[in-house]
């Protein structure tokens, strides 16, 4: 039997392999893919070819083939011999998945939704929602303090829905693209600043009376941590979500960071314990489970900001899409509207 995976086979080349679907090993199981997120910012950089993709390693060239897709959703079709708390059936959440027909998981990478009334539409966001949900946690952010988001993408948007729920105000969205600041302000944020502005810093001081407090970086470019810099209290703190892989940039680290005692916080997801939650650091596995927990009380949703749902046979067009765009939306792709 063989599954349809899409691949990443050369720069700007993305392609749908079929490939043996094997037997999931002792503390495996295999997951049958329901729906699948698209990761704009990660899977542009890998689908173009950059070097530096893969967290702090360091790589002299670029290499081929890679395989895109981490966050989504499927139910379990077989387990492991060592694997005691799944089952046939079991509908589940994963990490670090890829997206393919079928995936063999380790159970480390597996959340069972407890909750029959979750789509696997939101479930298949809750690996991702992880991502601005442990930069906040590392913030230490306090109920009523301010907090700027720079930037409105997929963790942008995802990170002014968890910061509502969190209690911070006001949230200060900046994107460049009118659009996003509309987004950003339809799903919570209170204002929603062009970053070109030249009255932008001003503007976020005067609202926050002195500065932001907390701040998600989330363009992962210079001008962006400059930026944000410029609208910070003393003794903010700012998240570097957004993966900053180049170091073409200068920033003024004494009248931006050291004057003003500001912290410069790194928020890469893997950046975490593995094992054990302790107070601004929580596993991946206790952010998911607390991300459901929201959604069974009602209390956060992010299913509706999913803008396109395609069949992975249209893969494509919707990769071309994403290396020529400036602007992707969030896109999942929904695995039961393609043939056996």
């Amino acid at each position: 039997m063989k599954k349809k995976t899409i691949l990443f086979t050369a720069p700007y080349t993305a392609e749908m392999i079929e490939e043996e679907i094997n037997d999931p090993d002792a503390g495996e199981v295999q997951v049958k893919l329901m729906v699948s997120t698209i990761s704009s910012g990660t899977e542009r950089a890998n689908l173009v070819g950059e070097i530096n993709v893969s967290g702090a390693q360091i790589l002299d060239k670029a290499y081929f083939p890679r395989r895109p897709g981490y966050s989504s959703s499927g139910v379990i079709v077989k387990v492991g011999s060592n694997v005691k708390n799944y089952k046939t059936g079991d509908r589940v959440a994963l990490s670090w998945s890829v997206h393919s027909q079928y995936c063999n998981m380790p159970v480390s990478n597996v959340r069972k939704i407890y909750d029959d009334s979750i789509p696997f539409e939101e479930a298949a966001l809750w690996h991702i929602s992880t991502f601005p949900l442990a930069a906040i946690r590392k913030c230490g952010l306090e109920l009523g303090e301010s907090a700027l988001v720079m930037g409105v993408g997929v963790l942008g948007i995802i990170g002014i829905k968890q910061l509502k729920v969190a209690g911070a105000a006001p949230i200060i969205a900046v994107d460049p693209k009118k659009e996003k600041r509309e987004l950003a302000l339809s799903v919570g944020a209170d204002y929603a600043f062009d970053p070109y502005d030249k009255e932008f810093a001003k503007k976020v001081k005067e609202i926050t009376n002195g500065g932001a407090n907390v701040c998600l970086e989330v363009t992962g470019v210079g001008a962006g941590l400059n930026g944000a810099l410029d609208c910070m209290a003393p003794f903010g703190r700012v998240a570097l979500l957004g993966c900053t892989r180049s170091s073409d940039f200068n920033v003024d680290f004494y009248h931006k960071v050291h004057a003003p005692g500001i912290s410069l916080i790194g928020a890469h997801t893997l950046a975490r314990p593995k094992c054990e939650s302790s107070p601004k650091m929580w596993t991946e596995f206790d952010d998911v489970m607390a991300m459901q927990r929201l959604f069974s009380t009602g209390r956060l949703k992010l299913g509706d900001l999913v803008e396109e749902t395609h069949s992975p046979s249209g893969y494509k067009e919707v990769y071309e899409r994403l290396a020529s765009e400036p602007t992707f939306p969030i896109v999942q792709f929904d695995w039961r509207l393609l043939n056996e």
